[in-house]
């Protein structure tokens, strides 16, 4: 098992993160149990920001907050010179309680409220990345009767599809985000948005997909945009002082994947970004990305307490935990592979292959399939890792279970900046059917 930023294995041959013993958090806090590596996520912000600032180049690096979103996470962000991507109202509130700065905020989404928007105005947040027309006349609906300039994006679909590793180029993308480059709905976006006085069109935004491990679609969605670019300088007078390549760079899961450092995909992105200006004779643009998964995936681990087993005679044996899809859903709905140990038995060898079944009255509950673990007791503890993305925050109630409680770790000291859920949250938002209940 290959170790992620500060996790290695102590003397007692307890996992240990950031220097704190997984069975100690376990104790403290209780399971299942998120724990962040607090180090880890600096060492990435400071990676993807690094060659930027060695190249030169004008930039923004924008944390792509519905990878996972708190007070105390958007203010370790601003800490390490971030700027925050949010695509809801919620995570706009969310950052406007953690004080970020506002003018470092962008806001995404295809279906932007009035509410949302006005919120987005009246904070005075940085930018404003516009999905459609109905948003862009919307928009401009708003800002006029405040009287007020906001600076916009407008989200391009390239027509780069990424599968990881292969990149699919097609005449139309079919998208629900952004305007078509290929159909002449981005030219009419950048006429209207040019037209009116009430907003100021800094450039383009793309996001090719997720869990990418080249460089490849990157560079042909940024020559495919500063084509279009060079056709538009002539008809338009207008040339992007931004250019945003979104995000979607990959982390290792398991062995299988093989992700590019940070510096690399900025790198190869900037000379490229650098080739295609000076061969289209453009001034070069000021280059934003959006890490997300990249920067707090896996720096999450979950920890579980093991409950009950059940061994089906030459088939399979089941490993029960006190979680699963309601802390992680994302096996059941994409398919997604982790890797595990044994955090309190962590220098032991593997005895038996089982699988990690969730607690949910589900039968596609399941977090892993045929792990290799020492023979596994009621109450051994049990890591996931790579959890620190769309975990927490694709987490349910489902089943009536509370969601777990989320602690930062770091040189030794643990802190606790998500309570656990109880049961009287559960039913907070409850209103009585008859008056015969305990409320």
């Amino acid at each position: 098992m290959q170790l992620s930023g500060t996790a290695t294995i102590n003397r007692k041959g307890h996992l240990e993160i950031g220097g704190c013993d997984t069975v100690k958090l376990a104790e403290k806090y209780g399971t299942p149990l998120y724990v962040y590596d607090v180090a880890l996520i600096r060492k990435r912000a400071r990676a993807f920001q690094y060659m930027f600032e060695k190249l030169g180049v004008k930039h923004q690096v924008a944390y792509a907050s519905k990878a996972f979103s708190s007070v105390a996470m958007l203010q370790l962000v601003h800490e390490e010179g971030l700027s925050l991507d949010v695509v809801s109202g919620g995570e706009l509130y969310t950052a406007i309680v953690a004080n970020f700065p506002a003018e470092k905020i962008h806001f995404h989404g295809n279906n932007k409220s009035e509410e949302e928007l006005k919120m987005a105005l009246d904070h005075q947040i940085g930018c404003i990345v516009v999905d459609n027309f109905h948003e862009l006349h919307m928009l401009h609906h708003l800002c006029q009767l405040k009287n007020q300039k906001v600076n916009i994006l407008l989200r391009v679909t390239p027509g780069i599809e990424a599968h990881t590793h292969d990149y699919i180029s097609t005449g139309q993308e079919d998208s629900k985000f952004g305007f078509d480059l290929q159909n002449g709905q981005s030219e009419t976006a950048v006429a209207l948005a040019l037209e009116s006085k009430f907003l100021n069109l800094l450039g383009f935004h793309c996001h090719i997909g997720s869990q990418i491990f080249e460089t490849t679609g990157f560079l042909l969605a940024a020559r495919k945009i500063l084509g279009k670019v060079s056709e538009w300088k002539d008809i338009y007078q207008f040339t992007p002082e931004v250019l945003n390549l979104g995000g979607g760079f990959g982390i290792r899961y398991t062995d299988e994947d093989k992700p590019l450092p940070p510096e690399q995909y900025v790198e190869e992105m900037i000379l490229e970004v650098k080739r295609e200006t000076k061969r289209l004779a453009l001034p070069m643009p000021e280059i934003w990305i959006e890490p997300g998964r990249s920067l707090v995936g896996d720096a999450g681990t979950t920890l579980y307490s093991i409950g009950s087993r059940k061994e089906v005679p030459d088939i399979r044996k089941y490993v029960a935990v006190d979680g699963g899809m309601n802390d992680n859903i994302r096996p059941a709905l994409y398919g997604a592979k982790y890797d595990a140990i044994m955090a309190n038995r962590a220098d032991e060898k593997p005895k038996e292959v089982v699988s990690i079944a969730g607690k949910c009255c589900e039968t596609g509950d399941m977090l892993i399939w045929d792990l290799p673990l020492p023979e596994a007791e009621t109450n051994d503890l049990l890591a996931v890792f790579c959890t620190g993305a769309y975990c927490y925050s694709m987490a349910s109630n489902y089943n009536r279970i509370p969601r777990p409680p989320v602690v930062f770790v770091e040189n030794g000291t643990s802190r606790l900046i998500i309570k656990r859920e109880t049961y009287d949250d559960l039913v907070r938002l409850d209103i009585p059917y008859s008056e015969k209940t305990t409320i």
